[in-house]
Formats: structure tokens, sequence, C-alpha cells
């Protein structure tokens, strides 16, 4: 199974991952129980309806252990399966994939969680006109893996980093001495796209006057984020934030705003009950 991913290399992960388990005296367990030739066939399958992020690199981990071991996906990543579903067959050296398993399937659940629950905010704002975005709420060091798993579950992906755009928050303007202020010094330092925090309606002419041209509106409820974008009237991109939950983001996003961004997606995803089961050979 092939799979590139702009700036993330697959390789390295996966010796790192292998490696931070495997330390410094290896898999004593499957040294000491499996015999050296003996050959495991077995299945990845989900015990939940999950939507799937994460295969190839499974299957990275398993091929890194044994070249030679046969894989089968099942299915796609970003698709939606059944609770019972069989994901992905693999046969090989007993060893290697039980050495492989726990770093596959650790990769493999957490990034599938991820995308799990984008799915559903995703479903939630369907036909809205509103775009959901995700944040860089993520687990450190796997930012490009966890921005992949929210592509799989109907996300767009927002900033990457802190490189890509000027985000304007509380603690900036506080010691810049203002949103307006903020805003003008990212704008005189040729800064294309500025993306200004406010969380009072009174803060968006000022951010817009500074040369916003993304005005996220932190904390506010439906009926002030009306006020919002009926005050910015397209003169900037508009994006609500903060607090947004299952229960709360279709309200959210039929407010009119652009889009919604949702930290709990990277955050707060819990993983998805995934497992490999020992299956007959093929």
């Amino acid at each position: 199974m092939s799979f590139a991913l702009p700036g993330f290399d697959l390789d390295a992960f996966v010796r790192a991952t292998l490696a931070e388990d495997l330390g410094a005296g290896g898999d004593v367990t499957s040294a000491a129980v499996i015999p050296a030739g003996a050959r495991f066939a077995g299945i990845f399958d989900s015990r939940d309806a999950i939507v799937v992020a994460g295969l190839p690199i499974a299957a990275a981990f398993v091929r890194a252990l044994d070249p030679g071991a046969t894989i089968e996906p099942l299915v796609l990543d970003g698709d939606r399966v059944a609770a019972g579903a069989a994901l992905m067959r693999v046969e090989g050296a007993a060893r290697a994939l039980l050495t492989a398993e726990r770093s596959a399937l650790n990769t493999l659940q957490h990034l599938s969680g991820i995308a799990t629950l984008t799915r559903r905010y995703a479903d939630a704002v369907a036909g809205t006109g509103a775009t959901l975005l995700d944040t860089r709420k993520t687990i450190p060091g796997l930012r490009l893996l966890a921005k992949y798993a929210t592509r799989m579950g109907g996300a767009t992906n927002h900033r990457m980093g802190l490189w890509d755009a000027a985000m304007i928050k509380d603690n900036h303007v506080a010691v810049a001495g203002g949103v307006e202020a903020a805003a003008a010094a990212a704008r005189a330092a040729g800064i294309a796209r500025i993306i200004v925090e406010v969380d009072r309606v009174d803060q968006i002419e000022p951010a817009l006057a500074g040369g916003a041209t993304w005005l996220l509106l932190d904390n506010m409820g439906p009926a002030i984020l009306r006020e919002a974008v009926a005050r910015v009237a397209g003169r900037a991109t508009t994006e609500a934030s903060g607090g947004v939950t299952l229960d709360t983001v279709r309200a959210i996003a039929e407010t009119g705003v652009d889009h919604v961004s949702v930290g709990r997606i990277t955050q707060s995803a819990p993983a998805a009950d995934i497992g490999l089961d020992l299956a007959p050979a093929a």
C-alpha cells in the first residue's frame, strides 16, 4: 500500500515508533514464546462503526518488520464501515507481525478515531454552507497525521502551523496595544493572510481597519454570531470557534459564518476500537 503525505516521512515515523516500543531488548515475549519459523494470518477489524484512517501506515509497520508479508486492504481510508467490518488482512512471520501489532493498532485507532468524530461534525453542518475546519490542537509530532485524518472525516485543514498565516489572539492584542494596532503591524510586516480573534462585536471594525482578512469569532452564541456576520458584511472571511460541540455546531453553522473550527476533533477524539485477530491462512 502506497502512502505519501507532503512533509511527512513515513519511514522515519515507523522507525522511531518501533524503536520506542522495542527499546534495547526487543520483543522479549515473541522471541520467547513464538517459534522462529511460525506464520501468522490475521485480520484488522473494527468493533464499532467508524470512518477508517491510517490503514497504509498500519501496513507500513508490518512491512518494516516483514518485507515479505502479504497485506490485503479490504477497505480504503475515508470509508465508513459498520461494526465488525474487516479492514485489512495480513499474513507473514508471526514474530514480526506480533511485534508490529501494537504500533500499527495505536496509529490506526488514533487516526480512525479522529476521522470518525470529524465525520459526525461534518454531517452535522452539511447543507448549511459552512465549512468544517480543524485546528492546531494536535498531539505534538503528529499534526500532519491528525490533519490527514480530519480530511478523511470530511473536514478542511486550517492552519498547519505558525508559519502559514498571522493568528492574532488576545495575548497578542494585549501586548500590541489593541486589535487595530496588532492587525496593522501584521499588515506592515507584509503578511497576506491576517486572522484576528474577536470575542466582542465592537472589535470587528478595529480589526478590519487594521487589515484583518479573516475574523475568528470566538465563543459567541448564535444570536451574536448573526450580528457579527451582518456587521462584517462580506468584508472578511468569518470563522466561528470556541466551545463548539455536536449539540451546538449546526446552530452555529446556520448563522451565516463561512467556517466553523472545532478543536475537539483532534484534541478529544476517542480511539476507535480496532483489533488484530487470528484468521485462517489464505
